[in-house]
């Protein structure tokens, strides 16, 4: 029965991630594993992922600044951290944009 459960939130995970990522101003490209989220540095960009909001603040000394569910999170360049139950990674840092790797914990 337990096994069962477990393959049933596993399916509400994999149809909730397909399904939940949107946004304006950037790039969101998701999978079963997670989103890939690819901001401007440049003005306003916000999304919606996995059922809670995510925005790009800002960057400053290879530090990628984010608020994730409205906790806001410093990630370094190819580091990651948690927030809200979900891992964030910061991949690239460009002088144009910023990619970002949401995926549930």
């Amino acid at each position: 029965m337990l096994r069962l459960r477990r393959a049933a939130l596993a399916a509400v995970l994999v149809l909730v991630t397909v399904a939940g990522c949107g946004g304006s101003g950037s790039d969101t490209d998701c999978g079963i594993d997670g989103c890939t989220i690819t901001f401007p540095r440049s003005g306003e960009a916000a999304v919606s992922v996995l059922g809670v909001s995510a925005r790009l603040v800002g960057v400053q000394d290879g530090q990628a600044m984010l608020e994730v569910a409205g906790q806001s999170v410093s990630v370094p360049v190819g580091g990651q951290t948690q927030a809200q139950g979900f891992t964030i990674a910061v991949e690239s840092v460009t002088d144009t944009t910023v990619v970002v790797r949401v995926t549930a914990s």
